[in-house]
């Protein structure tokens, strides 16, 4: 629990507005719903390139089977080259965030 303990008046600037932190964590999430990302977009959020993401996340099979928009998970894996690859953004954040221990750990 945090605590603040004042004897004053705070005025807080029109420009800002407090919110709860699951108020907070809702916008996060809102504002990741119906966006698509693309490779790079996705590795700009990893922090990896693609080739480091393609062995690590998105061919090994334990995650493949639950990404596979062929059954029924939320990436496009492009059938030939020149074909773009295809993320729902929300999903995959929550699947990177779920999984971090799996993808990253040894």
């Amino acid at each position: 629990m945090q605590q603040l303990q004042v004897n004053m008046t705070i005025t807080i600037p029109e420009e800002y507005v407090l919110i709860t932190k699951v108020e907070f964590e809702q916008l996060q999430q809102e504002k990741l719903s119906g966006q698509y990302w693309t490779m790079k977009d996705l590795e700009k959020r990893v922090g990896k390139e693609w080739r480091w993401i393609k062995d690590n996340i998105l061919f090994p099979a334990r995650f493949k089977k639950i990404l596979d928009v062929n059954n029924g998970g939320f990436v496009y894996y492009p059938e030939g080259r020149g074909k773009n690859w295809s993320f729902h953004a929300s999903k995959m954040a929550q699947f990177l965030d779920d999984n971090f221990h799996l993808i990253f750990g040894r």
